[in-house]
């Protein structure tokens, strides 16, 4: 099954190759029929978000109330989901497509020609920024070092931008953005210049599409939310054992 995706994927770029003249611009057109395939998807996760915020503050009472007893604590928090149509897995959906296509790339350029380039910018995509500089020096390596630091820096970008976190939550979120950006730099210095031109173009739609659509779409997805929220609240059942009358003594 892995060896016809990886197929496959090496036919889908020698056809765009094929059109665009550039294996470079093949990469970034793929990447952007990729990710046009996935907006639905992605519109769905922001609204799951959206609606993942608004319960939060019921999901609270539950684990207060149910501290006690897991099993129960489990079984309302699934009817909470269950009540506001809420799927948990929705908000990775979208990532978890894209892996195998990040993956494959890495045999996907063994595929092409050694002399695959990007209009002359990057004259080999299937080279990285340690085999650059290794083999040429600094000079050759920039724009592949480049390339590298932009790898990191827009793994980072977006966790900045989410203007939806506040308090200690934003900061743990800016804190483990800048550790991922780090991580990212240096799993991108050996990658194939192919798949950070992947990453680069995905993360660069991702963050677009954050700031022109996905806060519409989120704030929208709030309102809705708490629309239904205010026509339909979700009661947490709540067991208490009946008192039984004190036994009276006679007189």
């Amino acid at each position: 099954m892995w060896d016809w995706f990886i197929n496959f994927l090496t036919m889908v770029l020698e056809g765009l190759h094929g059109v665009s003249g550039d294996w470079g611009l093949a990469v970034i057109i793929l990447t952007l029929i990729i990710r046009l395939i996935l907006t639905p998807l992605q519109t769905k996760s922001v609204k799951s978000t959206a609606n993942m915020q608004i319960m939060q503050p019921k999901i609270a009472e539950i684990q207060e109330k149910y501290a006690d007893d897991p099993v129960r604590m489990q079984e309302e928090q699934m009817k909470l989901y269950s009540e506001a149509s809420f799927n948990p897995l929705m908000g990775c959906l979208p990532l978890f497509l894209q892996m195998p296509v990040f993956f494959a790339l890495f045999t996907v350029v063994k595929n092409v020609p050694v002399d695959a380039s990007f209009f002359g910018i990057l004259p080999s995509i299937s080279n990285s920024v340690a085999g650059v500089l290794a083999a040429s020096g600094w000079a050759a390596a920039a724009p592949y070092i480049i390339f590298d630091l932009l790898f990191g820096v827009l793994t980072f970008v977006p966790m900045l931008m989410n203007t939806q976190m506040q308090g200690d939550q934003r900061m743990q979120s800016i804190t483990m953005g800048a550790v991922m950006s780090i991580m990212m730099l240096w799993f991108g210095w050996s990658c194939p210049a192919a798949v950070l031109l992947y990453y680069v173009t995905s993360s660069l739609w991702q963050v677009a599409q954050q700031q022109l659509v996905t806060n519409k779409v989120m704030e929208k997805a709030r309102k809705e939310a708490e629309e239904a929220a205010k026509n339909k609240p979700v009661e947490v059942n709540v067991v208490r054992k009946e008192k039984k009358p004190r036994p009276h003594k006679k007189n």
